[in-house]
């Protein structure tokens, strides 16, 4: 049954949902139940991590030959979540010793590189749903009569697991074969900014495991491409979309070398006003930004006007250049943008390249240069 649990975004009410966690924990207690008492199972109650009561609708259940697998339906409510809609299922194997033992099996990711939450080898299913499947499990073993005495042996499957991981974060973080299993609440916030930072988060943890040398940062693809199209920095880039701030801080905590922010003219132009969250609903001011240092240039009032009145950066930059004095409003605004940047990083060494589609590199901070010839010497000797 649908989660009634809701979230306010701006003017919108959104609906909660829980995460694959839940559902492959649902789905393990379910097939413990069915199991023991070898009755088929419509719907099982779990508690989620922060505490809250789930009625869960069991799906495509079966026995076989000493073990018992159900499937539970994956709601992320108003999320847009490309798991949204996917059966995880759990088999479930009793055992003579008390462990309980979790594994994933097909369309469950596998995980390859250093720095995750699970080790190298490990299937991708996060500590905490390891915990309440664990949990789950248990609980069904003791309601039959058998807590204390067996174990269980449980493997989590996604059968579309693989094709719907090429639409996640996983291959970059280095996890193959299939999604993950994730959840730290149990519940899913629809468009919650946190999820994304850890995300983030984890994609640096994962580069900090490879190596310690300065991280290439850029807000998107296009920041992506150009940095290895144009700047010939072919290594992997963290994704930071608006947060900015958020890696810089990570990139901190885990005390790389430096710290080189790639991005487009759109988003890093915030930057100078001290802007470290990018994304418009937050803070907008690109053309005041342009305009304010367009006036230092010497502007004149009906430059600065038709400035204010510019739609996009590229039409910005377009009228500056033509006004004679583009290049020094992006000498000014990428010295600004530096600084604020260098304040957020401390002690961390932190360069930043500006760019448009259009015009290529735009300005550039003064240690750029030398920090992008240290990033190419290291991706060299990793070869």
């Amino acid at each position: 049954m649908a989660l009634e649990r809701y979230v306010i975004s701006g003017a919108k009410k959104l609906r909660c949902g829980f995460t694959t966690g839940v559902c492959a924990a649902a789905a393990a207690k379910a097939a413990t139940v069915m199991l023991i008492s070898g009755k088929a199972v419509e719907q099982v109650a779990v508690t989620t991590p922060n505490d809250i009561r789930l009625v869960l609708e069991v799906e495509d259940a079966s026995c076989g030959d000493g073990f018992a697998r159900c499937a539970v339906r994956k709601d992320a409510g108003d999320d847009a979540d490309v798991t949204d809609g996917t059966l995880i299922y759990a088999s479930v194997r009793l055992t003579d010793k008390p462990e309980i033992v979790i594994e994933g099996g097909m369309g469950v990711g596998r995980v390859t590189c250093p720095g995750l939450d699970q080790p190298v080898g490990a299937a991708a299913i996060n500590r905490v749903p390891r915990l309440m499947i664990a949990r789950c499990v248990r609980e069904a073993l003791a309601d039959g009569g058998r807590g204390g005495r067996a174990g269980a042996y449980i493997e989590i499957t996604v059968p579309d697991g693989e094709a719907i991981a090429q639409r996640t974060f996983n291959p970059r973080l280095g996890i193959v074969g299939g999604i993950s299993i994730l959840g730290t609440t149990g519940i899913v916030e629809p468009m919650s900014t946190a999820a994304l930072i850890d995300t983030i988060r984890a994609e640096m943890n994962v580069r900090r495991a490879q190596w310690a040398g300065p991280l290439l940062v850029t807000p998107g693809n296009y920041g992506e491409t150009f940095a290895a199209q144009t700047l010939h920095l072919s290594g992997p880039a963290v994704l930071c979309s608006n947060y900015i701030g958020e890696a810089v801080d990570c990139a901190v905590r885990l005390r790389f070398e430096g710290l080189l922010l790639v991005g487009h003219i759109g988003k890093l132009v915030k930057l100078a006003g001290g802007i470290f969250d990018t994304h418009s609903r937050t803070a907008d001011a690109r053309m005041e930004i342009l305009t304010a240092h367009a006036a230092l240039a010497g502007a004149s009032r009906a430059i600065c006007m038709k400035l204010m009145a510019c739609v996009t950066t590229d039409v910005a930059i377009d009228l500056l250049e033509e006004s004679g004095i583009l290049n020094l409003v992006m000498q000014s605004v990428t010295e600004r943008a530096g600084i604020y940047l260098c304040r957020r990083a401390g002690a961390l060494p932190a360069e930043l390249v500006i760019f448009s589609n259009a015009r290529g590199v735009l300005g550039m901070t003064d240690g750029a240069r030398s920090m992008m010839d240290r990033m190419r010497r290291n991706m060299e000797e990793q070869q």
